[in-house]
């Protein structure tokens, strides 16, 4: 068996060429991928080099962990039928490539345990940010609402949205870019230096910015918290004077669980979370190379989303 896939030769050469699939067993589906998205944040580590020691890492590689199409093939032990739709995080089902994490294919073979039911009332192309809906669930999850939330990209946007179908308060949303502080849907999004507050409870940061605590810190009250969301390269670091003085917790979320996938899944499907207006930009995956360098290096590319639909011809 043998797929079209991006493949990331070594870092900052990127193709799409076939490779080969492992030959699936009885707890496996085969998933015809419609749609992938590309995160600015792994990806990006794993295009630059900048990538460290992860399990499974290695060039050449698949890259992509939000994939979502319909299943062509169901083991009979798969709990899964031929034509279900669903969400992919991603794939080690490749003989010649490294599967990290293995979702930018047309055709990937996955355990029917690791894929998720999509909705059918789901836009098909929105249901490729469930992975990053269930990683703002779950930073969520890791210490209550949020009342400031660093960073508006496509993560913070999905945690302030989530915060609102929890029931919370809007949270305060800092962006120093201001070609980002747009589309917001009630919350506020703002310039930190235009915000004076300086007795926030609980923060949670999606930046990606190592250094970013010496500007959250300072901003917290007696017994506040951070939650790191993002993925952070380089050693996180921060004065100790001003988090000694307010005894801060900090706190790191990791990867979204499965029960988070799912509930996602179940608010969108009860309407009560919208995943429109994120994506960006979508091209069609023959274009793969050009459209991951307009990903990683345009500032008004929010998501990129590669349609494999038309790769079979």
């Amino acid at each position: 068996m043998e797929t079209l896939a991006v493949v990331l030769e070594r870092p900052k050469q990127l193709t799409l060429r076939p490779v080969g699939l492992a030959l699936p067993g009885p707890d496996d589906v085969v998933v015809e991928i419609d749609w992938s998205g590309v995160s600015t944040g792994t990806e990006r580590l794993l295009w630059s080099g900048r990538m460290p020691p992860f399990p499974g890492l290695g060039y050449p590689l698949v890259p992509g962990y939000e994939g979502t199409g319909r299943v062509t093939e169901a083991g009979p032990r798969s709990g899964r039928a031929v034509g279900d739709r669903v969400f992919v995080p991603g794939s080690s089902g490749f003989v010649d490539a490294h599967g990290l994490f293995g979702a930018s294919a047309r055709t990937v073979v996955v355990p029917g345990k690791r894929v998720t039911p999509v909705p059918e009332t789901t836009h098909v192309s929105e249901s490729c940010l469930f992975a990053l809906a269930a990683t703002a669930l779950h930073a969520v999850h890791r210490n209550g609402l949020p009342e400031v939330i660093v960073g508006h990209g496509v993560l913070g946007r999905l945690v302030a949205r989530i915060c609102l179908a929890l029931g919370g308060i809007p949270p305060t949303v800092w962006e120093i870019d201001p070609t980002r502080r747009d589309g917001s849907s009630g919350y506020p999004v703002v310039d930190p230096t235009d915000d004076d507050r300086r007795d926030y409870v609980r923060a949670l940061d999606v930046s990606g910015d190592a250094g970013i605590l010496d500007q959250v810190i300072p901003r917290l009250g007696k017994g506040g918290s951070v939650v790191l969301a993002g993925f952070y390269a380089d050693p996180v670091h921060f004065a100790f004077p001003a988090a000694f003085q307010r005894e801060v917790t900090l706190l790191v979320a990791a990867e979204w669980h499965p029960d988070d996938l799912a509930a996602v899944s179940r608010m969108v499907a009860e309407g009560r979370l919208s995943l429109s207006g994120l994506i960006t930009h979508t091209v069609s995956a023959r274009e793969a190379p050009d459209a991951y360098r307009r990903a990683f290096e345009d500032p008004a590319c929010l998501k990129m989303v590669l349609d494999w639909r038309d790769t079979d011809a």
